[in-house]
């Protein structure tokens, strides 16, 4: 099984080609301690961008739109989410080797994210984010060897 640091960077990585492609200049923070992987300089102003992996189950990329502080030792709160810390979702999904953009302020769910790339069973169509709609660029980041 790989490292999540591992599958962390290589989705980061896929993001950033993704903004290299499109000629979009980015920064990357220093250091570990930042709430935010990347920031996008749009000229007039920036925005905060936090990578994250999707994984494709039941016909949506599913992604954790918070931090987990499990691991640590009596963490004050078990989850941590991004309000008021970055602007965008970076989503990169493997399976579909799309990446995907999504402004933060329209998440009403703060614990995991959900794009739709087949319809739902019961076609329900309401507060339903569907993938093509964020989709921003397809990158392939493949292991090999």
């Amino acid at each position: 099984m790989e490292h999540p640091v591992a599958v962390g960077e290589r989705s980061q990585l896929a993001v950033m080609l993704a903004f290299a492609a499109a000629d979009l200049p980015f920064l990357v923070p220093h250091g570990e301690n930042t709430r935010y992987d990347l920031v996008l300089d749009l000229g007039d102003r920036f925005v905060r961008i936090q990578c994250k992996t999707g994984r494709l189950r039941a016909g949506a990329i599913r992604f954790a739109a918070c931090s987990t502080y499990a691991h640590h030792p009596n963490p004050r709160t078990q989850r941590r989410d991004y309000a008021g810390q970055v602007d965008c979702f970076a989503v990169y999904c493997p399976e579909t080797a799309g990446v995907y953009l999504i402004p933060l302020d329209e998440f009403t769910n703060r614990a995991c994210g959900m794009l739709r790339v087949a319809p739902t069973r019961n076609n329900q169509r309401r507060r339903i984010r569907l993938a093509d709609d964020y989709h921003f660029a397809d990158v392939s980041v493949e292991i090999t060897g």
